[in-house]
């Protein structure tokens, strides 16, 4: 379910010519820990035994894209080479890297595989906000949104067979934080992912429409580690839920709105906005609004250590704090409100956004993500959208207060009227 990967083989099969995957393991990715990478490289255990299933050569090369990939291409005679998308600086950067050290003579394509409507196609510009970007999605969603051809054994064979790969020997090449542990709840690959779709889609699609901002509701899909890392993709998740339509037509339409829509909001954000991941990203109105409201005095002031560990005098947020440390994942409604109060209890916006994002890629499986700076809603698939809920990006002003100025505002007596914020405090009570 890969468009990258399809044209690829689509191109080998023209040339009648061997295929090779080749994916570049960097020593460190911005916040990752041993808890994302352990993910990433057990689902790419099963892509490579799926390569070798299908006659292509699978290749785990340890290092920077632009330090490992010309090399291979000039070693395997390589005649063409295709990437996948991602509207990160960092990767975008690599793709620009191995572009200007390639030999001339091979051409090189990128395919955005990971949105169903490529981000520079759904809009020429950065859009404002989901309204201004909703009708062109769906405008194109006829021509994207179809069922992926099959992959096909490749008739062309490697001259040389791939090395194989010494797994354990990868994770020792790594420069990460061993102490953030793996989750027990969710099992890397895209086997366990699709399993999690299929229980979706029987279990808990029905309550979507109606449950998804309760924390103490299972209605949620939970897919977004698996999407994050390309273990499953959206267009996939979308393809098998809309076949409820006719059953569930209001979770389904909210569930393409939130899978869609939103997230596709967030790429196009981060694709055409430079500082997607600081205030000088947000709009005019809100950069101003921040900026009068800096030196207001603050209720609380936490320092980052006394947020991570969750010690903060709100036993919501304390609450949602460890569940996303110990779980991976965060309540898409209470990502809201983490950041929101992330906002009111440090010295100035620019503290809060690097806090926030922080230690949102650092304990959320589906951190590092477009949608963790872009856009967050009541979301199933998206990190704590930090520059949504500390800037409002994507939003408006509403009434001016204290601290946030006209920042929309979250507090507790609000979730209280929203859910059992006691059910969900004990259940993820401190331990100590």
């Amino acid at each position: 379910d890969n468009w990258a990967f399809l044209y690829a083989q689509r191109l080998a099969l023209k040339q009648e010519l061997p295929l090779h995957v080749c994916f570049c393991l960097v020593p460190k990715f911005l916040e990752a820990t041993i808890r994302h990478y352990r993910f990433m490289l057990r689902g790419l255990q099963e892509v490579a035994e799926e390569c070798a299933e299908l006659n292509i050569s699978f290749h785990l090369l340890l290092g920077y894209a632009k330090d490992v990939l010309p090399t291979f291409v000039e070693e395997h005679g390589v005649g063409g080479l295709v990437t996948d998308f991602s509207p990160l600086r960092l990767p975008r950067q690599w793709v620009e890297d191995v572009r200007e050290r390639l030999p001339e003579d091979v051409p090189f394509a990128q395919v955005d595989a990971h949105n169903i409507v490529p981000c520079w196609v759904a809009s020429p510009k950065q859009e404002y906000s989901a309204r201004t970007i909703r009708g062109k999605i769906h405008a194109q969603l006829p021509e994207f949104l179809t069922e992926f051809p099959p992959v096909v054994r490749h008739p062309h064979s490697p001259s040389c067979p791939a090395e194989p790969i010494a797994w354990e020997a990868c994770y020792s090449s790594l420069q990460v934080d061993h102490t953030v542990k793996e989750v027990e709840w969710a099992t890397p690959g895209t086997a366990a992912g699709l399993a999690v779709l299929k229980s979706f889609i029987a279990e808990r699609l029905k309550s979507f429409s109606t449950h998804r901002n309760d924390p103490n509701k299972a209605a949620l899909s939970n897919l977004s580690p698996w999407l994050h890392f390309g273990q499953v993709s959206t267009q996939r998740a979308i393809l098998e839920v809309q076949k409820q339509r006719r059953t569930y037509k209001d979770s389904v339409d909210a569930f393409v709105e939130e899978a869609v829509v939103r997230r596709e909001l967030a790429e196009n954000f981060c694709y055409y906005n430079e500082n997607y991941d600081s205030v000088q990203g947000a709009y005019d109105w809100a950069q101003t609004t921040l900026k009068l409201h800096a030196k207001d005095k603050r209720p609380y002031l936490y320092s980052l250590q006394e947020l991570e560990q969750g010690t903060t005098h709100d036993p919501l947020w304390n609450a949602a704090q460890l569940q996303m440390v110990r779980e991976g994942k965060m309540h898409g409604f209470l990502r809201m409100y983490w950041a929101k109060k992330i906002l009111e209890w440090t010295r100035s916006p620019e503290e809060a956004l690097q806090f926030a994002i922080y230690l949102n890629d650092r304990y959320e499986l589906d951190g590092r993500d477009p949608n963790g700076y872009g856009r967050a809603d009541t979301l199933s698939l998206c990190p704590a959208g930090c520059l949504w809920s500390i800037c409002g990006i994507h939003d408006q002003g509403w009434a001016e207060r204290a601290v946030f100025g006209k920042i929309r505002y979250m507090n507790y007596a609000g979730c209280k009227r929203k859910f059992d914020v006691d059910q969900f405090e004990r259940r993820y009570a401190p331990t100590h």
